[in-house]
């Protein structure tokens, strides 16, 4: 038989640890909503009030832009987006009807591309995302009918760039695409969402502040299954900033033309006031599909080693600048009395330097030559002979005036410094002691100096305009900068006269035959992958100049042959406003049918 005493006790042990339990549950839930309740309250409160929400960021339309003559170069045009919500698109059932419901309707997507769509552009449940881009309103329609739709995606119509000018102003405008998760990073906050376009290249790029305008946003509250219920909050979105450029789009049109197969740039720019007219590598590229979507086969294209389209030759490509670099040296030469006017050197077609023979392009030589003379006649002894007397130190002294070896400044993206060398870069790069050869090949623009078109054309500028070395610019609306160049207003007009020989009677006297007077300078610069390279820089009128022009076509061969005539066509087109068109040529004399009757009859 059971002992009572030991079976009350048993009991009122287990009484209390039921208690206990009790209280203890009973505290925990006390504490747990004192946390979530007092504690922890207000956020979520807000949590709670934005899961109710839901936030639709509206893209801005960018500003346009139009070049001087207010042609479009690149506007905006009204295409649909497909959005939805992080929180309705990461449920595995609508992740199977979404992917479907687009493969229906012609857009490829599978379920895994699905989901790292949805993942790069998440940052928040209630945050819409874009699931397809560029759709037409047909397109969007008929989406729209499909039972799918409804339940978890909505459109939204948004602006897209299109560039009317299409390859004729690529390097200059350049072109937006999607943000990058780096472009994301680097950016202050709250100005990009993922699948935003940005700036990639050109004036899209180094005018992206002004350009791209400001979001808009849209808050409406839903209920529990996601149905909109009313509007919160709207703030509308602010269109991007115009920008109006120097660039003329009949002249890049006409560079393209001029150009033709070759690979190279042009560039015209006011030697006034720095504004360029015409900016132009070649080959170029379309930027639309960089825009719109690229195929393979067009991205292989633009990624093409030799031709390099996407490579904006006119402020990125350095070559040697051959004998366009002549005016430096001659420069340097006269304003450190090394010579003058009437200093004459003797040129029997080869200058020796020890035992070394450099010889002149004209191997029969030139005899001797002033500075005007070795202008005229691009006679390398001369320089040779006199680059040995005045040193490295004092010609690249000279050269940095000019503005050799830094950036012109020009808003782009993208510009080369080109190379300012000397003994102590050489000994630094290449691990060399500098010699007087070197000396020899540089003052003729060979060995290592490198210039960009750009920097040419912008020294030519500054010899045509008495002293300012201009500041390049794009934006119609900046202020017009230049620098003094710091050499003797003596000297420039000793070489203003030389050029001006040049094209009278010198290298390049072919191209003053294509309707306006000119001077410039011819230059070939060698080429260790192949042909030479054609160099032509000048301006016009000769008189009183107005613009200054440069050409390089890459494996030319003759500057004077090549490069002179795209130099002076262009320059023709922004004085006289039209192509050039060659003379018709003299009429034959013939002689009629009646006079061969009459001369017959007469000889009877």
């Amino acid at each position: 038989m059971a002992n009572p005493q030991y079976s009350n006790f048993d009991i009122m042990r287990r009484a209390r640890v039921l208690q206990m339990t009790l209280l203890a549950s009973f505290l925990l839930l006390i504490a747990g909503l004192f946390f979530f309740q007092i504690a922890q309250g207000d956020t979520y409160v807000r949590l709670a009030s934005r899961n109710r929400l839901r936030i639709l960021r509206m893209t801005p339309p960018r500003g346009s832009i139009v070049d001087i003559n207010g042609a479009p170069l690149a506007v905006n045009v009204r295409t649909f987006n497909i959005n939805g919500y992080p929180v309705d698109l990461q449920r595995e059932e609508n992740i199977k009807s979404v992917t479907a419901l687009l493969q229906r309707n012609g857009i490829p997507m599978d379920e895994e591309k699905f989901r790292e769509l949805v993942a790069k552009q998440y940052s928040a449940p209630y945050r819409a995302i874009t699931v397809a881009t560029n759709l037409t309103f047909a397109q969007v329609a008929e989406m729209i009918m499909d039972r799918d739709f409804k339940n978890v995606l909505f459109p939204t119509p948004v602006w897209k760039r299109t560039y009317p000018a299409a390859q004729y102003a690529a390097h200059v405008v350049g072109y937006v695409a999607e943000i990058t998760k780096e472009e994301l990073e680097a950016a202050e906050e709250g100005i990009y969402r993922g699948g935003d376009s940005i700036g990639k290249n050109g004036v899209e790029s180094k005018y992206e502040d002004i350009l791209r305008g400001a979001a808009g946003e849209e808050v409406i509250e839903v209920d529990s299954r996601g149905r909109k219920l009313r509007d919160i909050s709207y703030v509308r979105s602010t269109r991007g900033g115009d920008l109006t450029l120097t660039i003329d789009l009949a002249a890049q049109r006409y560079a393209a033309e001029l150009m033709g197969n070759y690979r190279g740039a042009i560039i015209a720019m006011d030697v006034n006031d720095g504004g360029i007219r015409c900016l132009y590598s070649s080959p170029s590229y379309d930027p639309n599909p960089l825009t719109w979507g690229i195929s393979n086969k067009e991205w292989a294209a633009l990624t093409d080693h030799d031709e390099r389209p996407m490579m904006n030759r006119a402020i990125s490509g350095a070559y040697p600048p051959a004998s366009t670099f002549k005016i430096i040296t001659g420069a340097s030469i006269l304003e450190n009395k090394i010579a003058n006017r009437s200093t004459t050197v003797n040129c029997p077609g080869y200058y020796e330097l020890g035992d070394r023979r450099f010889r002149c392009w004209r191997h029969s030589g030139h005899g001797r030559e002033n500075i005007i003379a070795a202008l005229r006649d691009s006679c390398d002894v001369y320089f040779y002979q006199l680059s040995t007397q005045l040193g490295i130190e004092r010609l690249t002294k000279t050269a940095a005036k000019f503005g050799v070896g830094r950036r012109s400044g020009i808003d782009l993206t993208g510009e080369a410094a080109g190379t300012l060398a000397g003994p102590e870069w050489k000994k630094r790069r290449i691990k060399e002691s500098w010699y007087g050869g070197d000396t020899v090949n540089y003052s003729i623009g060979q060995g290592y100096v490198l210039m960009t078109p750009l920097q040419v054309l912008r020294a030519y500028a500054a010899l045509a305009n008495g002293g300012k070395l201009l500041k390049p610019r794009l934006n119609s609306a900046a202020p017009v900068e230049s620098e003094p160049l710091d050499v003797e207003r003596s000297v420039l007009e000793l070489l203003d006269d030389g050029i001006h020989e040049v094209t009278r009677s010198g290298t390049g006297r072919g191209a003053s035959a294509y309707g306006v007077s000119l001077a410039g300078k011819t230059g070939t610069a060698q080429n260790s992958h192949g042909d030479d390279h054609a160099w032509f820089v000048g301006y016009a009128p000769a008189d009183k100049p107005k613009y200054a022009v440069v050409a390089i076509a890459e494996a030319g061969r003759g500057g004077s042959s090549v490069a002179g005539p795209i130099v002076a066509k262009m320059l023709n087109f922004l004085i006289n406003g039209k192509k050039y068109v060659p003379p018709a040529p003299p009429a034959e004399t013939r002689t009629t049918p009646a006079a061969q009757d009459g001369s017959r009859g007469a000889a009877r």
